[in-house]
């Protein structure tokens, strides 16, 4: 099964506030005792969503209806950061994002949201805090991450250069962002070469 080429990302976008938000505050550990990462959605940013003494919603940005649907994230300086839990970016995709939107990323939360097919691209903080002012005083704005020409753009006129490592771009763009998949697409080749080698 090839995999899709993802040359475009669009949706509407919400922005979640601090920097160095951490795969711990993406999804808290005591979620992570699923077998597979269904339902983990659900849990994301829960400590933050939710008030640990009542259980009521907080006012996080995730928790207000104007941003339901929102599919692009907005977020700060190294997000994604600590441990390198694969759940993190697991949760946010099964949330329902297709993007993250940064100043700066860690660097494994970076390669497994890669391998997800979820772009995470940077772009300077005054260029995020015009993106988030766009979303707040209009939640129906849509936001296009656009791989093929390394651009932003917003539908209230932004436009902006994007920064993402090219290895990930052109993995993405050109279909060949899962490592696993890759290995499964070519089985037939890598037996046949297996076939040969006397030790196999």
């Amino acid at each position: 099964m090839a995999l899709d080429k993802i040359t475009q990302v669009a949706g509407r976008g919400v922005f979640v506030p601090g920097a160095d938000i951490d795969t711990d505050r993406i999804i808290p550990a005591r979620f992570m005792k699923c077998v597979t990462f269904d339902g983990l959605g659900e849990f994301a940013f829960y400590d933050v969503r939710f008030d640990p003494t009542t259980g009521e919603k907080t006012s996080h940005p995730l928790n207000d209806p104007r941003f339901d649907g929102a599919t692009i994230l907005l977020a700060g300086v190294n997000f994604g950061c600590g441990s390198s839990r694969e759940h993190a970016p697991q949760s946010l995709s099964k949330y329902g994002f297709k993007a993250v939107i940064a100043e700066s990323f860690a660097e494994i939360f970076f390669g497994n949201s890669t391998t997800l097919g979820m772009p995470c691209v940077t772009l300077p903080h005054d260029a995020i805090a015009q993106l988030r002012a766009a979303v707040e005083a209009d939640p129906a704005t849509e936001i296009t991450i656009d791989l093929e020409a390394k651009q932003v753009r917003s539908s209230a006129g932004h436009e902006f250069a994007l920064s993402i490592p090219e290895s990930a771009r052109d993995a993405l763009v050109s279909g060949r962002w899962d490592p696993i998949q890759e290995l499964i697409d070519h089985s037939p080749q890598i037996e046949a070469v297996a076939e040969k080698l006397h030790y196999v």
